[in-house]
């Protein structure tokens, strides 16, 4: 099956990681097509002297990467592809192989743009890509490809320029490439929004590689280039840490944004909030000894719980069984997300001793499996990790024995920030991706489909037990459902949880359908049959309910 999936604007470094996990660990094939920040990558044998300028003074980046071609940009306005494809037939990654895939490749791009209305295209012999007026004294080049192939599997790929501001060309010699200029669509005449060709190219793809069945996802392509919306799509600065975050409150104003973009997606106002629900929905409440005992223990320590913060229906079982999922670094969130509780206000200084009083907890608890997670923490450079790091070694040094899971935010990409998490080797990295493509940019404007799936592959690569989470009733549809379920079984996730979503105030996204229990048992069922591990399915399912017996089904049939 080839999975295409329209990811946004994406950085360049998440792009390749991803890429690389659905290369190595994936059965299908995959067309990502994304934007990138500013950003100039060469392949290993690149001449240096063709980059002109120092990236960091304007604002971008340079990456090194294992593709063919020498220095090119990349950038917002420029549609960039890459097929993760096994090419039937082709087991090697020898000259001609490759040169037929990108003869391949190529053809792909000029049929499209053709389609889009740019009949005087083509190619010329010595250098790949696609060049409009090929035929005339100065062809211009509108389409670069870089390409790694591998024992029939495909890395990287193409770039478009669809309406790129061409003076970031003039920082490089373009592909090594003196004599020649670049171009985009609009310079030739050809007015196509980014949408139409994202269409275009996904429509031959799939006639080109899709035979054996395919399947489209797309995140909304924005209303605007400014504003909360394009948050990812600030100008890269030469040190990320010290870009300005915005603390994101949950006012009217975030509320109607938030309508407009339901209205953009057709959703409305979903199901009022008053309506009675079904009786599938209802949780029983208990105010058992166990209960009763844990929030003492929580009270006396000063510990905050997402049990609690963020309205959990399951709350009373779980601290009847004397399991929690502690909430570190504050109680409060630098994001508004449409679906949750946890408070957004200006948060408050860490609290030093918090790791320590967490490992005192669950000794005092007797845990054998906790579960820690975070608000997100944008305000500080590494995005809350150090907490984790610190939370993880106190319960460790304390209660050894204890099984950790981690329920972790994305840390805004930070790859060094998630490698100081990864290297304690917790024996869980849980990050939810809570819901399918198209919603991403309404249900949590500041995350990202691809960071989520990123975050998840990158803990998979280096042998960790992955686990993640989806949401119901949100607008989504069952395929797309699927589609989610599946693109996080591409990049290795090994546990999954299912669950409705309960709007918790008038605040926050509507409830747009209440998905019955034999629709979460056939989700079950399709989580199983792309390969999972484990699988938590049900109205009141929430990420880290019944943790404990997750890790212990995956642990017994590993």
């Amino acid at each position: 099956m080839l999975r295409v999936r329209w990811l946004g604007r994406v950085e360049y470094r998440e792009a390749h990681d991803l890429q690389r996990q659905l290369f190595n660990a994936s059965q299908d094939d995959h067309l990502l097509l994304l934007e990138h920040q500013h950003v100039f990558t060469g392949g290993p044998n690149a001449d240096m002297s063709n980059l002109l300028t120092n990236p960091a003074t304007l604002g971008a980046t340079y990456e090194r990467t294992d593709r063919g071609g020498d220095i090119t940009y990349h950038g917002p306005g420029q549609l960039t592809g890459y097929p993760v494809l096994s090419l039937p037939g082709r087991k090697g990654g020898g000259i001609t192989e490759t040169k037929a895939y990108i003869h391949q490749l190529e053809q792909v791009l000029l049929d499209a743009l053709n389609d889009l209305g740019l009949k005087d295209c083509g190619r010329i012999d010595r250098y790949p890509g696609v060049w409009a007026a090929p035929a005339s004294g100065k062809p211009r080049k509108i389409a670069a490809i870089g390409v790694r192939m591998s024992r029939g599997r495909t890395m990287h790929g193409f770039a478009v320029n669809v309406n790129t501001d061409l003076s970031w060309f003039d920082h490089i010699i373009p592909c090594g490439i003196k004599e020649f200029s670049v171009t985009n669509l609009r310079n030739e005449g050809v007015e196509a929004s980014m949408s139409e060709v994202v269409e275009k190219v996904s429509a031959v793809a799939i006639e080109t590689w899709g035979t054996q069945g395919f399947d489209i996802a797309t995140t909304a392509f924005p209303q605007t280039t400014k504003g909360l919306e394009d948050f990812e799509g600030r100008r890269a600065s030469s040190d990320p840490a010290k870009d300005e975050v915005p603390v994101l409150l949950r006012d009217r104003k975030t509320t109607r944004r938030r309508q407009r973009q339901l209205d953009d997606l057709g959703l409305g106002n979903g199901i009022a909030i008053t309506e009675r629900k079904p009786s599938w929905m209802k949780a029983r409440i208990d105010l058992n000894s166990g209960y009763r005992r844990v929030r003492k223990t929580l009270e006396t320590l000063e510990l905050n719980t997402v049990c609690e913060e963020a309205g959990c229906p399951n709350i009373y079982e779980c601290w009847g069984e004397s399991t929690a999922t502690f909430m570190i670094n504050g109680s409060r969130c630098t994001r508004a997300c449409g679906f949750c509780l946890v408070d957004t206000q200006q948060p408050e200084p860490i609290n030093t001793e918090e790791p320590h009083h967490v490992a005192q907890a669950v000794e005092q608890m007797g845990l054998s499996h906790v579960v820690i997670t975070a608000v997100a923490r944008d305000d500080l450079d590494d995005g809350g990790a150090s907490g984790f790091v610190e939370t993880l070694r106190s319960i460790r040094k304390r209660v050894p024995e204890v099984s950790v899971e981690i329920l972790i935010p994305d840390f805004r990409g930070r790859v060094d920030a998630l490698e100081c998490v990864l290297a304690e080797q917790p024996d869980v990295v849980n990050h939810n991706l809570e819901t399918v493509a198209r919603l991403q940019r309404a249900v949590r404007s500041n995350a990202g489909y691809a960071r989520s799936l990123t975050l998840l592959a990158r803990a998979k690569e280096r042998g960790l037990i992955t686990k993640s989470g989806l949401m119901t009733g949100l607008g989504e549809t069952d395929d797309e459902l699927i589609s989610a379920l599946g693109d996080l079984a591409c990049v290795g996730v090994d546990i999954v949880t299912i669950g409705q979503y309960l709007r918790p105030t008038t605040d926050h996204l509507p409830v747009q359908r209440w998905v019955n229990p034999e629709t979460f048992q056939m989700l079950a069922e399709r989580a199983r049959e792309l390969g999972f591990r484990h699988v938590e399915a049900g109205p009141l399912t929430r990420s880290s309910h019944n943790a404990a017996r997750g890790l212990r089904s995956f642990t017994t049939t590993a």
